[in-house]
């Protein structure tokens, strides 16, 4: 039966998390999230409005259109899927969801990331370093310093422990694959076309206040675990992890971003946000956590530290819920 029971959905989410460690984003077949970015390139190239004259509103509209359809045909397609899968049997249906689950969720693959950023950094090769990190942000990377390159992978990976792990994660464990693999698609979404430029300015309004409500419950829940794994880690602060949500925040664009990266910056004891560049224009992002000290290469490790640390708390708390549930 692809309706799963709350037990059924806690051992699937926690096969998922167990998968993601060991084996990461798949190469073969073709990750799910590059065929929701081909649906959507190919949907904005259908519905983005031809005439310059159109209004916002119609603009908006069709941004609202290529989103319902985004999110309908990517959970549609999960369900028959898992659908098909259980109908063969019952267990091909859960491993077929505990791997389809798996690719929603992407530790290993920030992970993996951060460390080709970190490793010719901490080999004093900044120009591999600079080109790593152009694969993960889209500010302007060419002249990155050692600690700016630092900063935005720490950002990464702190912002991306919501995005591309708990969100995915909660989704799941109410809905299963299915909906897990809509919240990717809305992420994927937000990341495609949720900017604030004059293109999508208005096209990608609905994409984006649709990443923002996703991902607000699981980023407060990130948070608390940040502070959590903070107090588990060596040399750590989770008190000012604690005091560095509260007091920054919401100086975030993002009502939701602004508390992982406030949390890891408070807990390693140090300042994230600043001048970014965009196409040659800077853009100042607010600051978030106290400045103790410059920003390291080493930073990058600490962060991806306190990202293993939340999988694993999430992990042990869907552990303990399954005992009290048999």
């Amino acid at each position: 039966m692809i309706f799963y029971s709350v037990q059924e959905l806690l051992l699937l989410a926690m096969a998922a998390v167990i998968i993601d460690w060991i084996i990461g984003d798949p190469k073969w077949p073709t990750h799910p999230v590059i065929w929701i970015g081909r649906l959507i390139k190919g949907l904005e190239r259908l519905l983005y409005p031809n005439n310059n004259s159109a209004s916002p509103i119609a603009v908006k509209l069709c941004g609202c259109l290529l989103t319902l359809i985004t999110i309908t045909v990517s959970w549609g397609v999960m369900f028959l899927i898992v659908w098909t899968a259980d109908a063969v049997h019952v267990w091909a249906g859960y491993a077929v969801s505990a791997w389809f689950i798996s690719t929603t969720l992407a530790v290993k693959g920030l992970k993996d990331a951060a460390m080709l950023v970190y490793l010719p950094l901490s080999q004093g090769n900044l120009a591999d370093a600079r080109r790593y990190v152009g694969y993960i942000v889209g500010r302007d990377t060419e002249d990155l310093s050692e600690p700016e390159a630092a900063r935005a992978t720490v950002e990464t990976v702190a912002e991306n422990t919501v995005d591309a792990f708990l969100s995915p994660l909660l989704f799941a464990l109410i809905g299963g694959a299915p909906l897990a693999m809509l919240y990717r698609s809305a992420n994927t979404l937000d990341s495609m076309v949720g900017y604030r430029n004059e293109t999508y300015i208005d096209f990608g309004w609905c994409s984006a206040r649709l990443d923002d409500v996703l991902n607000y419950i699981p980023a407060r829940l990130t948070g608390i675990l940040m502070v959590s794994a903070a107090a588990l880690l060596p040399g750590m602060k989770p008190g000012r992890s604690c005091r560095s949500i509260r007091a920054f925040a919401s100086l975030h664009p993002s009502p939701n971003s602004g508390i992982p990266e406030s949390a890891v910056a408070g807990a390693i004891g140090i300042q994230l946000g600043g001048i970014n560049r965009y196409f040659g224009v800077a853009s100042e992002r607010a600051r978030m956590g106290w400045k103790t000290r410059e920003l390291e290469t080493r930073d990058i490790r600490a962060s991806i530290h306190i990202m293993y640390v939340v999988s694993v708390l999430a992990l042990a708390g869907m552990g303990v819920a399954w005992l009290c549930l048999v």
